[in-house]
């Protein structure tokens, strides 16, 4: 099964139009009761796959109880970020899996599929016709 999504639009830059790998992934909170879908940018640079910190609120996990805080180095230098203890289920149209999952300690980013148990997982075919493509 296959599973296309188009880029983002960003519009014009200095060097031309920006268009931004996204992809949307419904994540299934770990009491199974709360369903959520996120728009993620496909960010092959990311090791790990990571939403801003109001999700966690949303997806009922407790930064405190349900996650361990560490920190990870990116571009913009070091992010405080909470790892969750268990996987959780996430799936992309009918490909499923169970990710594990990290929430900065900000909204500021934004949230991001990194390869690390999820990108990972999949073959993936970015066009130059500005679509990504999934394949289990």
């Amino acid at each position: 099964m296959n599973v296309s999504f188009a880029y983002d639009d960003l519009g014009k830059s200095i060097y031309g139009h920006i268009y931004r790998p996204v992809v949307k992934v419904n994540l299934q909170s770990p009491d199974s009761k709360h369903q959520l879908n996120v728009w993620m940018i496909v960010d092959t640079g990311a090791d790990y796959t990571i939403l801003p910190r109001d999700y966690s609120q949303k997806l009922r996990i407790s930064l405190e109880k349900d996650c361990t805080k560490d920190t990870t180095l990116g571009v913009g230098g070091g992010q405080i970020v909470y790892f969750c203890k268990n996987k959780i289920h996430a799936s992309i149209g009918q490909m499923a899996r169970d990710i594990p999952l990290a929430f900065f300690d900000n909204n500021e980013v934004p949230a991001l599929m990194g390869r690390l148990g999820f990108l990972e997982t999949f073959n993936i075919a970015f066009s130059k016709n500005h679509k990504t493509t999934f394949k289990d």
